[in-house]
């Protein structure tokens, strides 16, 4: 244990190294915000107008931290008329408000065997994801390279128009670092398959008390603590604030074939609206 400790903390520290250097510079460059004539309508509107168009949509990484929420948040709004979980597994739900949840069960290694589990959706939302210290290095290229982009060809191929993606602040096909690089590298590839819509997020580091353990990731948040409190944007972001950003952005009307979303703009998205709830 103590050598994965060590390990895990000297990556994180250099990935908050990278993310210091990085969100530094977007804070003295100025705000990272959609324009205002996308919201030529309030967000509830928007929403309504939303569930009229009856669009389907998957989730692939329901079983981790953002894809929990991300389903939770979905089927709490309605937003779709039919969501669908495309996973390695079955997964349990006693809630009875996911009864009408379907499920999809692929092996990941054989996707093509599996293609018709990406058929019929018009929204994709990819959240699958793991790290070099719990697979190894050739592992997490294989899920957060080789998986993803396999799905977003099927997707594609499957009718998705849109498909979201959840990847990482500072990634860069061109990085020295690994998790960055692939990150960067995936985004790349995805963007090529010439979806109708296409929205990257790039969180900077999550909050939230994950269900598995990552020591490298508790000590990096606990770290940050403090520089979030004076750039509550900069390095940090709830996962909660991530998950409604994206559905946020999915209801709002976009004439880009690509939506890049930083950090900043992420926490944007997310409270939006919140002054009306309020």
């Amino acid at each position: 244990m103590p050598g994965v400790w060590g390990s895990g903390c000297w990556v994180f520290g250099s990935l908050l190294i990278i993310l210091l250097a990085i969100t530094l510079h977007q804070e003295i460059s100025g705000p990272d915000i959609f324009p205002p004539v996308r919201m030529a309508k309030d967000l509830k509107t928007l929403q309504d107008e939303y569930r009229q168009l009856n669009k389907s949509c998957f989730i692939l990484g329901a079983s981790g931290e953002t894809g929990k929420e991300l389903l939770k948040q979905i089927v709490q709004s309605q937003l779709y008329s039919k969501v669908t979980v495309i996973g390695r597994r079955q997964l349990n739900f006693e809630d009875e408000a996911y009864k009408d949840v379907n499920q999809e069960v692929v092996d990941f290694e054989k996707l093509d065997e599996f293609s018709s589990a990406f058929h019929g959706h018009d929204v994709g939302f990819c959240c699958l994801g793991t790290t070099k210290a719990k697979s190894g290095e050739a592992g997490f290229i294989r899920v957060d390279h080789d998986y993803v982009l396999k799905s977003a060809q099927l997707a594609k191929a499957g009718g998705c128009q849109h498909f979201n993606l959840e990847s990482s602040k500072g990634a860069n096909k061109c990085s020295s670092f690994l998790y960055l690089r692939v990150k960067g590298e995936v985004e790349a590839e995805v963007e090529e398959l010439g979806f109708e819509r296409f929205s990257i997020f790039r969180p900077a580091v999550l909050m939230v008390d994950r269900v598995e353990s990552r020591p490298g990731e508790w000590f990096t948040r606990k770290l940050l603590g403090p520089f979030s409190y004076f750039f509550p944007t900069a390095y940090s972001v709830p996962m909660t604030t991530l998950v409604q950003a994206m559905l946020n952005n999915a209801v709002l009307p976009s004439d880009k074939k690509v939506d890049l979303l930083e950090n900043k703009a992420i926490h944007t998205l997310g409270k939006m609206g919140e002054e009306k709830k309020k």
